[in-house]
């Protein structure tokens, strides 16, 4: 098995942890401070995180593209944990969390277009079940 999928997997398995935990701590919280509160202990955790494991070279490859990306990053994070946690105060976990999961499919369409990579017929595939997926769960019959 390859090392990014042991990580993409931890990854999935946090983000499911953080929607049960986020639906809980933003019961009788304003959403937005509950954003707030997640996303500092995030800050403080990642800043650790940097500080202990860069070095110089790290730190000075940090040019101004890669400023202005990484921070465009950082505010499309910061709205989608905002979106987030607001859904999670209006609806179900067993909805919210498909939903936020289309994530993926737009994803590699934006891919495709911005980026230029190249989608297989099964990854394709899998986007459109991903789509329908979220369809069967989220939509009333």
């Amino acid at each position: 098995m390859n090392n990014w999928f042991i990580w993409a997997l931890l990854s999935a398995l946090f983000a499911a942890l953080t929607a049960i935990l986020a639906k809980v701590g933003v019961a009788d919280l304003n959403p937005n401070l509950a954003t707030a509160i997640r996303t500092t202990v995030i800050l403080v955790i990642t800043w650790a995180l940097a500080f202990a494991t860069s070095g110089k070279a790290d730190w000075s490859a940090l040019t101004q593209r890669a400023w202005i990306f990484l921070v465009a990053s950082g505010v499309m994070t910061g709205l989608s944990w905002l979106c987030y946690f607001r859904a999670l105060k209006l609806g179900d976990v067993s909805k919210v969390a498909p939903v936020d999961k289309l994530s993926v499919a737009i994803a590699i369409i934006l891919a495709v277009i911005f980026l230029g990579e190249r989608v297989k017929a099964q990854e394709a595939i899998g986007a459109v079940l991903i789509v329908l997926g979220v369809l069967v769960m989220v939509v009333k019959i």
